[in-house]
């Protein structure tokens, strides 16, 4: 495409500054693919980065630069802790701006990946060097009325930068910004849903998995029908309602087993707790190493599975979920946030409430029992999904967004 300095940036930057990595990034990904048609593409990441997200850029030919600092972004559960950690934010956004302030930023869009209302110098500061774009992917929960002051506050002086733009990836983030912000300011929010990609759906689903084979490959029970979850083992996830529920389905139905992939490996006290269930070879724990280096190698593993379930507490709209629609496998998750624009119940997916491991196994057991059932939300699902989340339809939307802002002086 012909370039022009004051039509199309020169440099798309996508910036992170922690270790965690998951939707957030997947997410980014179809923006990043696209972005490549118009400028170049550099992803600046912590150098101790996951091998597997280095490799996943690698293989979208994504330039990516690795910086030596990193912010802890791990639950603290003490006031010390707490203070650590926000000392610990602080001098990592710091160490952030220094490398950001070597580049050349003048032509460019960033990309990044911070808070407004935890990082407003840092973003007021980049947003006078260049297009600044951040995505809220989760709802704002409720806050005393003291934070929610100062937040309005925050986000009335970014919403002076004219430079300064939010992507929020589900419909319910954008409406709990509402009250936080001037309203001129909410009405130009874009809603750039997390999305899958559709190719890769595509690809896996043509190659004809064999359900024998792939549980040979994982170690896993090819007798039994298979419960999958994929995602952060943490507790936001649901993870325990997750083994309550299999507990209590094992009593009467040894027939079932429970997968549960993770891009991590538990902490040893997680462990611990999740084996004094007593689930057995009935529960098997993977992490991303033990599937493969490609997301391709997920799908294939994921179609495996005779139902996908995800029972969190807080969630966007996690892209794992929209995955295990998009490849077909009836799906279960929590009326929570912005999992209905993906699941109408009984129709596209199958909703039950947060912290109830008594539904979440009566959901299970309907599934495996009605095989219509089954057969309807597996194609209704899928269907909804790739017409609605597809990876080439929202990434186009976001880099369209990047370019008229770009163009707006």
């Amino acid at each position: 495409m012909k370039r022009s300095d004051k039509e199309i940036p020169e440099k798309f930057y996508f910036v992170w500054n922690y270790l965690e990595w998951g939707g957030a990034q997947t997410y980014l990904f179809g923006m990043m693919k696209e972005a490549q048609k118009y400028g170049e593409v550099i992803v600046l990441l912590p150098g101790a980065s996951h091998k597997q997200l280095l490799k996943f850029l690698t293989n979208m030919e994504v330039n990516y630069q690795l910086i030596d600092t990193y912010s802890d972004v791990k639950p603290a559960t003490t006031i010390k802790k707490k203070l650590e950690r926000h000392w610990d934010k602080l001098k990592g956004e710091i160490n952030l701006l220094k490398i950001l302030n070597r580049l050349d930023l003048k032509n460019s869009i960033i990309h990044i990946e911070l808070a407004p209302w935890q990082s407003m110098l840092a973003i007021g500061w980049l947003s006078l060097k260049a297009k600044v774009f951040v995505t809220v992917h989760n709802s704002i929960l409720p806050i005393p009325k003291s934070r929610n002051l100062l937040w309005r506050v925050k986000f009335k002086i970014l919403s002076k930068f004219k430079n300064f733009n939010i992507f929020t990836a589900n419909k319910d983030a954008k409406e709990s910004l509402r009250t936080l912000m001037p309203i001129d300011f909410f009405d130009k929010i874009s809603v750039i849903y997390a999305n899958l990609n559709q190719s890769e759906i595509e690809t896996a689903l043509s190659e004809n998995i064999d359900k024998n084979a792939i549980c040979s490959k994982y170690q896993l029970p090819d007798d039994k029908f298979l419960v999958f979850c994929v995602g952060q083992f943490i507790d936001r996830k649901g993870r325990w309602i997750f083994l309550e529920a299999a507990q209590k389905l094992l009593v009467d139905h040894n027939d079932i087993a429970f997968v549960w992939v993770s891009n991590s490996a538990p902490q040893k006290n997680d462990l611990e707790k999740a084996n004094d269930f007593g689930l057995g070879k009935n529960f098997i724990f993977l992490t991303s190493d033990n599937v493969g280096g490609e997301h391709l190698d997920l799908f294939k593993l994921l179609l495996a599975a005779d139902i996908f379930v995800l029972p969190s507490y807080l969630e966007g709209l996690p892209i794992a979920l929209l995955e295990a629609m998009g490849l077909g496998i009836p799906s279960i998750s929590t009326n929570i946030n912005g999992i209905p624009e993906a699941i109408k119940h009984l129709e596209t997916g199958y909703l039950i409430q947060p912290d109830s491991s008594d539904e979440l196994a009566s959901a299970i057991k309907i599934l495996k029992q009605d095989k219509l059932l089954q057969e309807k939300l597996s194609k209704n699902g899928q269907e909804f999904v790739l017409k609605n989340f597809s990876e080439k339809v929202v990434a186009k939307k976001a880099v369209e967004k990047y370019l008229e802002a770009f163009r707006v002086k």
